[in-house]
């Protein structure tokens, strides 16, 4: 049986996935093929891409529309309410090939909390899916066991951690649903315990937002509850801290509070669950500062690449197989052609060049991994600040390092129980900070990929050699991509980068 998954559609940041007899074939962001960030549109052409694996028996679509549009009704939102195109089966009429074949539809929170547990090597695991909003659901928590998913917690609209993480990074004149990331960085530059008004920043966040964490749970309490709803935003929120250092104290003060609340989550995580796997999905896994304070209560912690909405287009799939589904690779998306540039790339970066690499499948994904990635030396003192200008970014913000996965705890003061991160889902602090001002943030810590030679052989010999060349295991690591768009994609888009630019992007040694 082939299954086109479809998740992020009508929402934000669009995915489709093609899966068949469990083994994922093909997934991919649709943001990719329109040069459109987030796209939240499906497009002929990354149909067209999917539909070239095989016609497919089913569409596995990632939400219960009708009780989507009851929520929608119910928040005041009334012409998406009634905006009929808006439902799946009248959307997807646009293109042809897919009119015909049956959609079936599956809730929100569940097809988080499936893409995580199926592709997890677990038998058994606690799963909690942190997101805005799906149907209703806004935190759910699930166990795993053999082949069935049970919820076993719920809490729902308009109590959302993610609307408060994306109402803030729109207080901080953020783009939210897009620019979270950049709050989380901006944390690091700021001070939560800073005085205004006579009283902190953190408890501002808490009295002014009327958030309540309580471990006390039971048919009449949540673990956080809100006194505003977060979805209309918080622009009001101190309006008189208006400077950059203000921005950053902010930012830190609401990092803060959500480092609490994921705390307080996996404590009570902790006490319910029969598992020592814990499973983290939805939007918020992607806050790799605060996952990397929560690893020391469970033995193993799985976080999938893709753990946010463009994700569960793999987890809408699931059901339709009596297998789990075979999760490989995060390398499923539209494929360059020829041998990985490892011989180009090494001399170029030898010579201290930036360079691009766009080569073999696309990461699938918000973050590059290899395969579509601006490197560089980490070690040189100008490289953080060109490789700003060149991505069009604020200058504060570091990098990545990827490392040769042996060499990690020489380098990195790892998060416990966490010996590797080939996804860059963790923060480590580094041992020799000053040797590598590209890849260090300012509380120290680096958001680590390792490499090693089963996930990506040839990345894994540009990192050796480079070693052996230098005595450096590791390089810097970001996407592709100029602040506010996509992540290059084809051949096409690589060509471009480097016209545009004036970076080499190499597509291939041959």
């Amino acid at each position: 049986m082939i299954v086109i998954g479809i998740s992020g559609a009508l929402n934000h940041d669009a995915a489709v996935s093609v899966i068949e007899d469990g083994e994922i074939l093909f997934a991919s962001h649709s943001e990719r093929y329109s040069k459109i960030k987030n796209d939240p549109n499906l497009n002929a052409e990354i149909i067209q891409e999917a539909l070239s694996y095989g016609k497919p028996d089913v569409i596995a679509w990632y939400e219960k529309p009708v009780i989507k549009k009851w929520r929608q009704f119910v928040a005041g939102q009334y012409s998406l309410a009634f905006d009929l195109n808006e439902l799946p089966k009248n959307y997807l009429k646009q293109f042809p090939q897919l009119v015909g074949i049956p959609i079936e539809y599956q809730y929100h929170h569940y097809t988080h909390a499936a893409s995580g547990y199926f592709t997890s090597e677990f038998d058994n695991a606690t799963v909690v899916v942190i997101d805005s909003i799906g149907e209703l659901e806004t935190l759910t928590i699930w166990d795993g066991n053999g082949d069935q998913l049970k919820q076993v917690y719920s809490q729902s609209y308009p109590n959302s951690i993610g609307l408060f993480y994306s109402a803030m990074t729109d207080r901080l004149g953020l783009k939210p649903q897009e620019d979270e990331y950049i709050l989380m960085g901006m944390a690091a530059y700021g001070d939560h315990t800073r005085l205004v008004r006579g009283i902190s920043l953190t408890t501002h966040v808490y009295n002014e937002l009327g958030i309540i964490l309580d471990d006390h749970t039971n048919k009449f309490y949540q673990l956080v509850t809100f006194k505003e709803n977060l979805h209309r935003g918080c622009k009001w929120f101190l309006p008189e801290l208006t400077t950059e250092q203000d921005h950053y104290d902010i930012a830190a003060a609401t990092q803060e509070v959500y480092n609490n609340m994921l705390s307080l989550i996996i404590d009570y995580t902790r006490k319910i669950s029969r598992s020592d796997n814990l499973i983290l999905m939805g939007g918020a896994a992607l806050n790799c500062s605060a996952n990397s304070l929560i690893t020391d209560r469970f033995k193993n912690v799985w976080i999938m690449p893709n753990p946010g909405d463009a994700g569960s287009c793999i987890g809408a799939s699931q059901k339709f197989f009596d297998t789990r589904i075979k999760w490989e690779t995060p390398y499923l998306g539209h494929n360059i052609e020829g041998s990985y540039p490892v011989e180009k790339a090494l001399n170029a970066l030898l010579n201290g060049d930036i360079i691009g690499i766009a080569n073999g499948r696309a990461e699938f994904g918000p973050r590059a991994l290899g395969n579509r990635t601006l490197t560089a030396d980490p070690r040189g003192d100008t490289i953080k600040d060109r490789m700003n200008e060149i991505k069009r970014r604020q200058k504060f913000r570091p990098f990545a390092p990827m490392i040769l996965e042996e060499d990690v705890h020489d380098y990195f003061i790892m998060p416990e129980n966490i010996n590797s991160s080939p996804y860059m889902q963790f923060v480590a602090k580094c041992k020799y900070p000053l040797d590598f001002p590209a890849i260090i943030h300012a509380d120290g810590t680096s958001r680590v990929q390792t490499v090693n030679k089963e996930q990506h052989p040839e990345l894994y010999t540009l990192l050796s050699k480079f070693k052996e060349k230098t005595g450096c295991p590791m390089l810097v690591n970001t996407s592709l991509n100029i602040k506010g768009q996509p992540i290059v994609n084809d051949l096409n888009d690589a060509q471009e980068f480097s016209k545009h630019y004036g970076i080499k992007v190499f597509t291939s040694d041959d």
